[in-house]
């Protein structure tokens, strides 16, 4: 990039600061131009302006359009049932988008490269819920509504087909629970198999309902390709395949809407390790290599990539959660060695 890029930086709670440091060093060593707007949302931001999230730090997004995030705390009685959650409302983040690859040889799984897309706007995470009560009992039932729309579905499923595409991948495999949920889930299947026949002879395709695509990616992960699946299921197959690549210490995310992406660690703030100088970075500096792809800069990500790859391949000089003892300035300063060399 000839003009450097505004980027929104939120460092985020317990370890994010360190985490997200580290990777804005790795960034600007592969040589990315990138200029940062530094902002406060979690507890930080409750600490400094007593609101988790900032009105400074929404009209920074909204105008850079990018932020790379590190996690955030949702403070208790905020408001808020999740700070991230509310991030993506406001900026209309349908696409959450976690690859899931080995980096790290003799884990569970070897092979493993599995991209999952996870709508998510909709679902059960619309947050519709009420007690019906029962006699004396105010709370004797707790009702919840998954909201799935042909609008939310269509788009999601077509940014998983169009992301197989223009990323050289074979099959979309559409997750869901028609089975039962005959409405909501079978809308979403129902959208799902009308947008794969566009897509025939480009990208193949098939379904499967969510118990038993569970049960395949911890028996034969090689199957899949990329995965898309409504908001629940999304949330909790893209931890499952995060795990079978060695946790979420190595998974990054990205939320992208149609002019807005955030990029981030899905993990915690930590706050056993926060300030020890211990923390991996991977996940976010694998988050900057994904808001490198979003603005045309691939060639650069892959860079960086590889070296990360290389460095936890060789297992000199890792943190202790992956087997080694470096502290997160050393492994950070180890993997921009390997990008100059």
């Amino acid at each position: 990039m000839s003009t450097p890029r505004e980027v929104t930086l939120i460092p985020g709670d317990g370890i994010g600061p360190a985490i997200t440091d580290a990777t804005v060093r790795v960034l600007e060593a592969a040589g990315a131009s990138f200029t940062w707007d530094r902002q406060i949302a979690g507890a930080a931001a409750v600490k400094a302006l007593g609101d988790p999230l900032p009105e400074a730090t929404l009209d920074s997004v909204r105008r850079t359009k990018l932020a790379l995030k590190g996690p955030l705390e949702t403070p208790v009685g905020k408001g808020f049932r999740s700070i991230n959650v509310a991030l993506r409302k406001e900026f209309d983040l349908y696409a959450n988008l976690r690859p899931a690859k080995t980096i790290i040889p003799g884990g569970r799984f070897d092979g493993v490269d599995v991209v999952l897309v996870r709508e998510n706007t909709e679902g059960l995470y619309v947050g519709i819920e009420n007690y019906v009560k029962v006699g004396d009992d105010p709370h004797a039932v707790a009702q919840s509504v998954a909201v799935v729309s042909r609008n939310g579905a269509e788009r999601i499923i077509r940014y998983a087909f169009e992301y197989a595409l223009a990323h050289g991948r074979r099959k979309v495999t559409i997750v869901h629970k028609a089975n039962i949920l005959k409405y909501s889930q079978g809308l979403f299947l129902e959208t799902g198999r009308k947008v794969a026949a566009e897509y025939a002879g480009r990208v193949e395709s098939d379904d499967k309902i969510v118990d038993a695509a569970a049960m395949e990616l911890v028996m034969r992960p090689e199957r899949f390709d990329v995965i898309v699946t409504t908001n629940l299921f999304g949330d909790i197959l893209s931890d499952l395949t995060s795990g079978l690549v060695g946790g979420l210490g190595l998974t990054p995310g990205a939320n992208i809407g149609y002019d807005c992406g955030i990029f981030e660690a899905v993990h915690g703030t930590a706050p056993d390790i926060a300030g020890k100088g211990v923390a991996n970075p991977t996940a976010v500096m694998l988050a900057g290599c994904q808001l490198l792809d979003h603005v045309g800069e691939k060639p650069r990500a892959d860079r960086i990539r590889a070296a990360i790859e290389a460095t936890l391949r060789e297992r000199k000089v890792v943190t202790r959660d992956v087997g080694g003892t470096a502290g997160t300035d050393e492994y950070t300063d180890a993997v921009i060695a390997r990008l100059k060399g």
